[in-house]
């Protein structure tokens, strides 16, 4: 009877410690997560903005930290790699499900979301300025990234990727 006895708890201190296992995971990935919100992208409006339904609301989706060169911007003529870095956030983003991280300001002036855009692991603005489509265009408080940012930016520039290419083509000149 003993032997049954210790053979069940042994059992279920089996189970128990498999369960605390699984759960212990399942907080990590969601943890990964915490501040995101999944949400499926309507469509692409340029490099840097997207459109969402949000709650069942269309929202306009600013990407944080990054600027690509212009190609929707009224009395603005298409900008050198606007239509490139258009095209590829299209690819890439559109009719997609994607996941959207917060930072201290939820929104701009032109009251769209601003966001971190995450396809799985990827962190898909810091992609672009990787790849030379957009450069760096900091607001503060949105700072989360900026570090990585930079040495992404640098990077592409020294590679002259993209925009890179011909800066001054890629992005107007203040007056």
């Amino acid at each position: 009877m003993k032997k049954k006895w210790f053979i069940a708890f042994a059992l279920a201190m089996l189970i128990l410690a498999a369960a605390i296992a699984m759960t212990g995971c399942q907080s990590k990935s969601a943890a990964t997560a915490a501040g995101r919100e999944s949400v499926k992208v309507e469509r692409v409006v340029d490099g840097d903005t997207l459109e969402i339904k949000l709650n069942g609301k269309k929202e306009k989706v600013r990407l944080i930290g990054i600027d690509t060169p212009e190609t929707k911007k009224p009395n603005t003529p298409v900008m050198f790699y606007g239509k490139e870095a258009s095209d590829y956030t299209k690819k890439r983003l559109e009719n997609k499900t994607v996941e959207l991280e917060w930072d201290v300001e939820r929104r701009d002036k032109y009251a769209r979301l601003l966001a971190y855009v995450w396809i799985g692991d990827e962190l898909y603005n810091r992609t672009l300025v990787k790849e030379g489509y957009a450069r760096i265009a900091t607001f503060p408080p949105n700072v989360k990234y900026v570090e990585l940012f930079k040495k992404d930016q640098e990077e592409a520039r020294k590679k002259e990727k993209g925009l890179w290419k011909d800066y001054d083509s890629a992005f107007e000149k203040k007056k």
